[in-house]
């Protein structure tokens, strides 16, 4: 779908609560961005995801708003929030490795542990990060699979969200 800065909340930001959607910021100019979008298109409807389409041209605002200095410019968006990236034209093998990584199931879902489960599931992350701290100091062994489990929850909140800023710096003093 082509979006605009008028329809940019509606259709990226507010669906992005319901289920991920990339967004290809591009340009009719642009050789690149020609070339990456029949990928982005076959790509994103063999794995069932939205994808919207912004003419940095006709659309300065949202493009301002992104930070988009180089096309083609690809956001995946989930919660209202970007999770994920890159610039420039990109294989198809790329491009499947980015959307395998933005449609997977949320952690909540693929773990065998019901209190951090528990937490995930109400949405509070949070909580599930404190959780995760604590088992640094109770078993150091477990430090690696905890580190893992933080960042992944960090990619699903999305790297700028102030809860994974915030608990990225915990995390890394704890660990080192």
């Amino acid at each position: 779908m082509d979006v605009t800065d008028a329809t940019f909340e509606s259709d990226v930001i507010e669906r992005s609560q319901r289920e991920p959607v990339v967004v290809d910021f591009w340009a009719e100019w642009c050789g690149p961005c020609r070339a990456l979008g029949p990928v982005l298109e076959e790509k994103t409807a063999e794995k069932g995801v939205t994808l919207a389409k912004v003419d940095v041209d006709a659309n300065p605002e949202v493009a301002g708003r992104f930070g988009i200095s180089g096309i083609p410019a690809v956001k995946a968006f989930r919660n209202g929030a970007v999770i994920a990236e890159f610039v420039g034209a990109q294989p198809p093998v790329r491009v499947d490795t980015f959307l395998d990584e933005l449609t997977k199931p949320p952690l909540a879902e693929r773990i065998d542990d019901p209190e951090l489960q528990a937490a995930l599931e109400a949405n509070d992350y949070e909580r599930a990060f404190e959780l995760l701290l604590a088992r640094l100091d109770e078993s150091p062994e477990r430090n690696d699979e905890v580190r893992v489990l933080m960042v992944e929850l960090f990619g699903e909140l999305g790297q700028d969200h102030p809860l994974a800023a915030a608990y990225r710096r915990r995390l890394a003093a704890a660990l080192y």
